[in-house]
Formats: C-alpha cells, structure tokens, sequence
C-alpha cells in the first residue's frame, strides 16, 4: 500500500507516493534520482546518507520515508545554486577535504546543519558536529579547516 506525502524537497515543492516500509535514503536515490546521499552502512552509524530535515541533520537510512511528509528535505545537489557550489562545498574542493568522496556529502550535510544553527562555531563544536560521519580516506584535519575556513570568512 503506498501512501501520499507532499514535503519540500531542495526548495521545491513535492507530491508523492510511498510505501509505508521504504527509507527516505531510498525514497531520495530510487525516485528522485538525488544520490549524493550514500547507503554506507544502513544502521545510522557512519553518515554516508545525512540529509537536513527541518534544518537539521538526519540520517536518511534510518528515516522513513512517509515521515518526510510536511517537512522540508535538502540533499547535497540542493545546495548548490546551478553550477555556482555552496561556500561548504567551494571551501572542501579549495581545501583538498575530500579524498574518495564517499562521505563528503553526508559531512557537508552536517557542517550545513551545524553553520544554520550556530555561525561562529568553535573548531572542537565543527568536531562534536561532523562526530557522526566517518570517512577512512583522511584524518580529519582538512575537512575540519575547511568548515573552520567558512566560519572565518562570515564572520
């Protein structure tokens, strides 16, 4: 049985049919095509697949589907405006924070939500934020100055 859900997805308004059991991480990647968000390990625990909710960062494997309904969802291609990248985004590539890839989104999807809620962040607060996106390309160091360098810049 599917059931219809009307949410914001990457500032657009959206209708939709859902089967009750289905994740939004599935939701994103099979219907919509939007896969930036990753599947890494399907528990919540890495971050591959962290989307904002509400503003907020959700780990879209652990969230269903039918629970976008009503809310606003914005992935790593909602982001950017046309071809012209978001600070995080501009900041990463110019910092060398990305090595394989595979958890860049979910990690900008978190600084993201942390940068909405708090804009001049301490660099150990950027540290508690993206503590629950796991990358095993890099140690860190550069994905954190490359939120660091974003904070700088607005202040």
């Amino acid at each position: 049985m599917k059931y219809k859900i009307n949410f914001i997805l990457n500032n657009e308004n959206v209708e939709h049919e859902v089967e009750a059991n289905r994740t939004l991480l599935k939701v994103l990647r099979e219907d919509f095509d939007l896969t930036g968000a990753k599947e890494g390990c399907g528990l919540g625990e890495c971050g591959a697949c962290t989307i904002l909710v509400d503003g907020r960062p959700v780990n879209a494997c652990m969230m269903l589907g039918i629970e976008a309904d009503g809310k606003e969802i914005l992935t790593i291609e909602g982001l950017s405006n046309g071809t012209k990248l978001d600070e995080l985004q501009l900041s990463f590539v110019n910092n060398g924070a990305l090595q394989c890839g595979y958890c860049t989104p979910g990690m900008i999807m978190s600084a993201k939500g942390l940068l909405k809620e708090n804009a001049t962040p301490t660099e150990d607060e950027v540290k508690e934020a993206i503590s629950g996106n796991l990358c095993r390309c890099t140690g860190y160091k550069k994905i954190v100055e490359a939120i660091m360098e974003v904070v700088e810049n607005n202040k």
